[in-house]
């Protein structure tokens, strides 16, 4: 019941905020398709550019939207409105409470990235977007709004979301498989970039895209970064209990 009513907030908020949701997960991956997509008449790997371009910046909407769901609402709600300290001493288990937030930061991803999904529909590109796809976004969700929980608890202010944006978020956006090919990097960094979250999720997108299928192994690795991020969720709550 606890994960069902932080969802029912989320919902709430979103009805209240919709036209300001929309706007912010639409404008900047609208402007990276008119201007690399549009603007650049070119290809890569022997077809469009655009059918390169769209699932890396459907990727690309899904972490923004998820990170940005969480990681500000959280470290306020942390650090000011004492929300952790309020459920601690409710009925409602803390993880259901956090479980609901990266459910709901993950769905909020997933909306931004169906945006792009409908803003391209006019363009005929030919790519393919099924179940695998959107089982893909939610999991890309999950990972970067867990990713977004561990930041918050590490937040000493509001005002350190932005800056764990632009020291994450930023960089992943231009460097992982989104815009140009990991292929392209010199040895070393190229195999750190792809192993990052966001290389695998951009090239599962596109393999799913493009008709091609994907590597389970891309799922394994999302699936190995949400644990992860995961379990430092949970030691932090662990220790917050024992203080």
């Amino acid at each position: 019941m606890g994960v069902l009513a932080v969802l029912w907030e989320k919902w709430r908020e979103f009805r209240r905020d919709f036209y300001k949701i929309t706007l912010a997960a639409v404008i900047t991956p609208l402007m990276y398709l008119i201007v690399f997509g549009l603007g650049i008449q070119t290809t890569s790997h022997g077809e469009p550019y655009l059918n390169f371009l769209i699932p890396g910046i459907v990727s690309l909407s899904t972490m923004t939207g998820s990170f940005s769901a969480v990681a500000q609402n959280m470290s306020v709600q942390r650090l000011y409105e004492k929300a952790l300290d309020q459920v601690m001493v409710s009925p409602t288990p803390l993880w259901q409470f956090l479980m609901g937030q990266v459910i709901g930061g993950s769905l909020r991803g997933m909306y931004a990235g169906c945006m792009i999904l409908v803003l391209t529909l006019p363009i005929r590109t030919g790519l393919i977007f099924n179940g695998y796809s959107f089982l893909i976004m939610f999991l890309n969700g999950t990972v970067f709004s867990t990713l977004a929980l561990v930041l918050s608890f590490l937040a000493k202010s509001y005002t350190d979301a932005p800056r764990y944006t632009a020291y994450i978020i930023t960089p992943m956006s231009f460097l992982c498989n989104t815009f140009f090919s990991t292929d392209a990097m010199p040895m070393g960094i190229r195999q750190v970039v792809a192993a990052l979250p966001l290389s695998q999720t951009s090239g599962m997108m596109r393999g799913v895209a493009s008709g091609l299928g994907f590597s389970p192994w891309g799922m394994v690795i999302l699936i190995a970064y949400l644990v992860a991020f995961s379990l430092i969720s949970v030691t932090f709550i662990y220790k917050k209990k024992n203080l």
